[in-house]
């Protein structure tokens, strides 16, 4: 298994994905965008970043690199793809998921680390986890408020396919437990199918444990299957 961290310009978590991959014996090459996406690639992942400056809107030149068509048509095959923070920007506007990440409520960007409360546990990146259950994931965004219409977010809920909420540490979702303004506190979703993932928190921020944590490395694990 290789997976396959696509770089753009401004991309600047790929570095660290790649060794917390690594350290979990996930085999992991950064992949320059430019060069498209590699055909032994089995999984993919968007990491964090700023991608072209986030000018227009945060990951949306990146949506329309042609690297995204390969990244695409690789989640439908169900190669497994994980999005985070730029790279959930970058999902959302390729609509790899639903919804969009919009300006925090506080609009200023915010580096701090967060609770979030597992909502389905049965799926490929939350199995390591109990339904129910609450990890601390780091966080870094300006853009990280997640959006979507009442309607779609009832379809979101009935396919079970919202992934973590932001909580405080004994699981209670609050609305000062949120840190962006998310609606209904969201932090990560699922796509149309259980291989495509998006979220705002750094799990590879937190699958070390010498700096400081391994709270995220069952959301990576995920691409092990």
């Amino acid at each position: 298994m290789t997976v396959a961290i696509v770089q753009f310009g401004g991309s600047n978590c790929d570095r660290d994905a790649e060794r917390a991959l690594s350290h979990l014996d996930i085999d992991a090459e950064r992949v320059w965008h430019e060069d498209g996406l590699p055909e032994d690639a089995t999984g993919v992942m968007l990491p964090g970043g700023f991608s072209y400056g986030d000018y227009l809107r945060a990951g949306a030149i990146a949506a329309n690199s042609p690297i995204m068509t390969d990244v695409r048509a690789a989640a439908e095959d169900g190669v497994p793809v994980l999005g985070v923070c730029n790279g959930a920007q970058i999902g959302s506007e390729s609509r790899l998921t639903p919804g969009a990440f919009t300006t925090n409520q506080s609009a200023r960007f915010q580096c701090e680390r967060v609770h979030v409360r597992i909502e389905n546990a049965d799926t490929p990146w939350t199995a390591r986890y109990e339904e129910g259950e609450v990890i601390e994931l780091p966080i870094a965004h300006g853009e990280g408020r997640f959006e979507i219409t009442d309607e779609k977010l009832e379809t979101l809920n009935d396919e079970d396919r919202i992934l973590f909420r932001y909580c405080d540490a004994e699981g209670n979702v609050t609305e000062d437990a949120n840190p962006n303004g998310s609606k209904e506190s969201v932090a990560g979703v699922l796509g149309e199918r259980e291989n495509v993932a998006v979220l705002m928190p750094h799990p590879e921020r937190i699958s070390l444990p010498d700096i400081g944590g391994t709270d995220g490395q069952g959301i990576l694990r995920g691409f092990s299957g």
